[in-house]
C-alpha cells in the first residue's frame, strides 16, 4: 500500500496512517473486503514501529473502517455509505474552516465572507 507519511510533521504518525487509509476508503481506492498489509509489513514499508501501525489499525477498527480477523489479517469493512458520507462532510467542513480562518486573517468580516461564499456558490 502506498502511504505517504511525514516523519517531521507535528501530527503523530499513527494519526497520519489513519487519515491516509480513511482517505483511500472514502475515495474508493480501498474497497470493502480489501485486505490491508499486515502490521509488520506496513511498519517495515513506512519505517515505523509495529506498535504505531497497530495503534492506527486499532483506531480504524474502533471507528468501523476495518475489521481484524485473528490469524487472517485486517480488512476494509466500510460498506456503510452513511459513514463514508459523514467522513466526506468532515473533510468539507475542515476546508471551510481553513478558508474562513484565512479570510479573517485578511481582515474580512462575517458579512464579507458570506457574500463571497454566495458568489462562489452561485458561480459553481
Amino acid at each position: 500500500m502506498n502511504l505517504i507519511i511525514n516523519h517531521n510533521a507535528m501530527q503523530p504518525i499513527y494519526e497520519q496512517i489513519v487519515e491516509r487509509i480513511k482517505d483511500k476508503i472514502v475515495h474508493g481506492e480501498l474497497l470493502e473486503e480489501a485486505m490491508l498489509p499486515s502490521v509488520r509489513t506496513l511498519a517495515k514499508d513506512l519505517k515505523v514501529s509495529a506498535l504505531t501501525v497497530k495503534k492506527a489499525y486499532d483506531q480504524l477498527e474502533a471507528e468501523g473502517f476495518i475489521v481484524t480477523v485473528h490469524g487472517k489479517g485486517s480488512f476494509v469493512t466500510c460498506a456503510n455509505q452513511a459513514q463514508i458520507l459523514e467522513e466526506s462532510k468532515k473533510e468539507v467542513e475542515a476546508e471551510f474552516e481553513g478558508a474562513i480562518r484565512k479570510a479573517r486573517s485578511c481582515g474580512l468580516g462575517n458579512d464579507d465572507i458570506r457574500e463571497m461564499f454566495e458568489i462562489v456558490l452561485t458561480d459553481s
